[in-house]
């Protein structure tokens, strides 16, 4: 099995006539993704990478119903479109734009709050079933089919863990990066209660950094809630209290929250080895599997 995105995905590219939204949808449909639409105002009629374009979302989704979106629009309009893919209604949106302005994701999440709409990101790589279907920028290459759920704020990281995993025979059943800004319409324990329902997922990496208090909260909710086994690995160790490291949401306040030792040490307690490397956490996942 897997979570957010299989087989039935089918799925609309908002912003599919820009450069990055044509080329990550040829290279969507080329790793065996169903995506059957664009959506971009006043393109409608258009054909792009073999797909009809629409003038909205909505449109898009009536007349190819499709159930997805991921969206490759610019900053400034990115919330607007968001606002659209809610509003159509799909049952995923995932928003692969950097930069959006944090006023607009804050009304974007109470929309979201109003709906069953799993929003994914922004500034995210999106979410990969292997085999399957991706959505988004991730290399397909490196992933395989599998048991380990993976969940993670930083794109690069998770490429760097799923590699290793990967290396060792490790497949994986899906792969959901989050995203590094301060609001985002997925959390560490939005995720994690996905795998946990999934019968197929035998254990799960949690990869975190530095930066609010998403990961103390997975922490707590593992400990409580989950039977399915979890790895960590939290980035950001040596970074100097009040430095951003990266992603907007990475910045320790120097309030004793949001540092690598107390994410650390709230994994720990709650019964989750935490690997120094990508390496130590493919290891740690050999031994919880």
């Amino acid at each position: 099995m897997s979570v957010l995105v299989d087989e039935d995905t089918r799925v609309v590219v908002q912003g599919i006539t820009g450069g990055e939204g044509k080329f990550h949808a040829e290279q969507m449909i080329e790793y065996g993704t169903n995506v059957v639409a664009g959506a971009v105002p006043g393109k409608g009629g258009q054909e792009v990478a073999g797909v009809p374009v629409y003038d909205t979302v909505e449109q898009a989704a009536r007349q190819e119903d499709a159930n997805a979106s991921v969206v490759f629009v610019p900053p400034a309009f990115a919330g607007d479109a968001l606002f659209e893919a809610l509003d159509a209604p799909l049952d995923l949106v995932v928003a692969i734009t950097e930069g959006i302005p944090t006023q607009d994701m804050a009304r974007v999440k109470r929309k979201q709050d109003e709906t069953d709409v799993h929003l994914v990101g922004p500034n995210c790589p999106g979410v990969i079933t292997p085999d399957v279907a991706k959505l988004g920028i991730l290399p397909g290459n490196i992933f395989s089919s599998g048991d380990v759920g993976l969940v993670s704020r930083s794109g690069t990281l998770t490429y760097q863990v799923v590699d290793s995993l990967t290396q060792r025979g490790i497949g994986q059943t899906t792969a959901i990066g989050i995203g590094g800004d301060p609001i985002i319409g997925t959390s560490f324990v939005d995720a994690l209660e996905l795998f946990e329902a999934d019968q197929d997922t035998k254990a799960v990496v949690m990869c975190g950094e530095i930066g609010g208090e998403d990961e103390e909260q997975a922490a707590r909710y593992i400990g409580e809630y989950m039977d399915t086994p979890v790895a960590g690995f939290i980035a950001g160790r040596t970074a100097p209290p009040g430095k951003r490291m990266g992603h907007a949401g990475a910045i320790v306040s120097g309030s004793g929250t949001g540092t690598a030792e107390s994410k650390i040490n709230a994994l720990e307690n709650n019964g989750v080895p935490v690997g120094d490397t990508p390496e130590e956490v493919a290891d740690n996942v050999e031994d919880l599997l």
